[in-house]
Parts: structure tokens; sequence; C-alpha cells
């Protein structure tokens, strides 16, 4: 059983949101996944918490404060030509009902999570709501309108000298690559599709190492279309060893995009749940504090599926691949199970071969020797937290009540703790 502390965000109005009509992305996918975590008992193992919703002013901690306020002020009908000039709206990012509260919710969720790692809450904090790395300082970008990862880095940056992102997403993490190109206080390193006007098109070349003091602090891995587990893993852990040698990283903030598994809705690479999940696996095994975030993927039984498989690598849990029956078992028919034969995927196959992985991995790196050991940060004290303190948080006790959310939301279920009935935690 694992010895490292977990944290899980759940809000249950997170995916009750709606995109619009054929649009790929689903919050939906979280609602089913938060079912199927439960499904498996996973939240015995782990402090589930109600996530803080972020302001306005959390969000300017990296957006301009004019884009804000439009997200915060603006509804669907009042949209009018000049906003979409200006803020870059189009079919992939449409004004939606609710779309401040769902940003509100998923950034403070991240937010949250990098606090609790801050206070040494938790080893590991999971917020499956989060990972929109597209979105720009600007404007929203790929689906994404508010960056909660950049925000909650920038909190993480608080106590640590040195914050590692990686990204396991099919598409660059181009919003986040961008807002720390110049800083050696946080490397960037993502896994991605390139070429062939493969969305964000214009970056993530593996030429792109960063500039003035970041410079070297950048790392891309651009791969080819059909690569399967085996070829994905060897590049994973060639270059994070590498970078774990050459940054030491105080603090991980890992994003696992779904859309790189095969079948999904917009992806072309050939991983399997397992295979996506290694990878998982080998960041948890670091044993350094990691927030995992959600992201892409839009085959939505296939996100559900890999992010609950996820969650019990991160509590050590071995689980059944018979999908136990919950009111989203029509989703996963007709077989039922956790791990789905990619066979039964459209097949695309590999175009990456052993010659191109090798010069990634040389050329990455060559790219990490130039960079400084451990580069050294000049501490101070840290300042006062962003975010309310856990105990003013607490609402006055319901006399009425014998357990309140709270109570509930606390519980852990210990391994050699029994019971007939078990309690329902949500």
């Amino acid at each position: 059983m694992s010895t490292k502390k977990v944290s899980y965000a759940f809000c249950e109005d997170v995916g009750n949101f709606h995109y619009g009509t054929g649009h790929p992305m689903k919050p939906h996918r979280l609602a089913v996944t938060h079912h199927l975590v439960m499904s498996y008992g996973l939240h015995k193992k782990m402090q589930i918490f109600r996530p803080y919703k972020a302001s306005a002013l959390d969000m300017c901690r990296f957006h301009d404060p004019e884009y804000i306020n439009f997200l915060q002020n603006t509804v669907p009908k009042s949209v009018s030509i000049q906003d979409r000039r200006q803020f870059n709206l189009g079919d992939d990012c449409p004004i939606f009902d609710g779309l401040f509260d769902f940003c509100a919710l998923s950034t403070g969720a991240s937010l949250e999570g990098a606090q609790k790692l801050n206070q040494n809450q938790c080893d590991i904090c999971i917020n499956w709501s989060g990972g929109f790395h597209h979105a720009k300082k600007y404007e929203p970008s790929g689906f994404c309108y508010v960056n909660d990862i950049v925000i909650a880095i920038l909190e993480l940056l608080k106590y640590h000298p040195r914050v590692l992102y990686v990204d396991i997403d099919i598409h660059h993490g181009d919003g986040v690559q961008e807002a720390f190109y110049t800083t050696d206080r946080v490397m960037t390193l993502s896994f991605h599709k390139y070429g062939d006007k493969f969305f964000p098109e214009v970056s993530g070349s593996m030429y792109e190492i960063g500039i003035d003091s970041g410079r070297y602090y950048s790392v891309n891995v651009p791969l080819k279309e059909g690569i399967d587990d085996q070829n994905y893993f060897h590049i994973f852990k060639s270059v994070m060893t590498h970078v774990m040698e050459f940054y030491r990283p105080t603090a991980i903030v890992l994003q696992c995009g779904a859309d790189s598994l095969a079948g999904d809705r917009l992806g072309c690479f050939s991983l399997s749940l397992k295979g996506h999940g290694d990878c998982v696996k080998f960041v948890k095994d670091l044993n350094v504090p990691t927030l995992v975030l959600g992201g892409g993927g839009y085959t939505l039984r296939n996100v559900a599926r890999c992010w609950t498989y996820e969650t019990s690598l991160c509590v050590d849990e071995e689980i059944s691949n018979i999908i136990p029956v919950n009111i989203y078992s029509e989703f996963f028919k007709p077989d039922y199970v956790l791990h789905p034969n990619i066979e039964n995927f459209r097949k695309i196959d590999n175009a990456n071969s052993k010659q191109y992985i090798e010069a990634i991995i040389q050329h990455t790196y060559d790219t990490l020797k130039m960079c400084q050991h451990s580069p050294a940060v000049q501490m101070f004290d840290s300042p006062a937290n962003a975010l309310i303190d856990e105990k003013e948080r607490r609402e006055e006790p319901n006399p009425d009540v014998r357990m309140s959310q709270q109570d509930y939301d606390d519980l852990i279920e210990k391994n050699n703790e029994f019971y007939e009935k078990d309690n329902d935690v949500m």
C-alpha cells in the first residue's frame, strides 16, 4: 500500500458545463471519471477536498486583467465581432454559459493543490479538471481559457526554487512554455506530436530551448504519429532521467492529457492505458512533491478509464480490469473493461524510427548539458498563502447533522480497517 499522502480535488459541479453541440471537449468526462474512481473505492485511499473557487484576482497573476474581466462579464449573446477579434474567439474556444465559473473551479483546484504541496499536506495532489496548457496571457487557445498550470506553478515558486513541468498530452504545452520561456526557475518538458500542421503548429520544435535566463530550460520532444508504448516510454524515461540529473527539481507538475491514447478522437498516437500510466508511475516514483493534472482527451470513456487507472497508480492500489457496475456502465460496453484492447482501434503505423528516437534523446542530452546544475536561487521569507486558511474555510457545524460534509471529506479508510457497509464519502 502507498505510504504517500494523496489529495484529490472533487467538485460535482465541474462536469456539468457544456462547450456546445458538436464540440470535442466534454467536461462531462470529469463526472464519469469521478464516479469511476469512487466505484473502485479509490476515494477511501485519498484525502478528498472540495476545491477553492479561484477569483479574477487569482487569474490575473498570469492573465491580463482586461481579458479576465471579459471572461467574467460576457455571456454568449453579448459577444461582438470586435470581442471575437480582440480575444481570438472561434469555434475551438466558444463563449458558453457558466464559462467563468468553469475556469474558476478548475483553476482554484490547481491553485489549492499547489498550496497543499507547499504546506506538506500531501505528497501528490490530483486535479483532473485542470491542465489547460494552451491558454495565453491575453487570449484563449485550443479549448483553454485560463492557464491553471501557470497559476499553480507561480504558487509553487513561493516555496520551491525549481519546478519541473512535464506534459504528456499529444499537443505541445505552448502556453506554459511561453509563460516561463525566460526563466531558469521552471523547466518545461513536453512530449508531443509535431509537424503536418498539427495544433498548435507553430511551436514544439526541439530547437525551442528558451531565451535569456531561460536558455536551455525549455525541452521539447517532438514525436511522429503512431508511437507505441515501448518507444514512448523509452524516450520518456531517457529524457526524464537526464532532466532529473541536470535540473534536480524540488516540485513537479505533471499534465496527463489523455489524447495521446490510441483511439482518441483528435489524437494519432498508439499508446495503451498502461503505456500512458507508466509515465505517471515513473514520475511518482521520483519521490518529488507532484501536482497531477488532466488536460486533453476527446474519447470520453477512454479519458475516464485513463485517469481512474492513473489515480490507482498514485495510491499504489491494484484495481480490477472489470469495471464495477455504476450509473455510467453503458459508456464502457461491450467489454466493460478498464484496459481495452488497442488492436480494436484504428491502426496507425509508427512513423518514429529507432534512429529518430535516439537522435531526439541525444539532442536533449546535449542541450541539458548546457544547463548549470541545479540553478541556485536566493531564497527569502515565503509570502503569505494566497488561499484562505483551511480553518477559516470551515463553516460552523450544523447541530442537526451528525457529520458535516467536511467531516466526510476528511475521512480516509485505513488499510487495516474494514466495514460491512461503506460510508458514502461524496
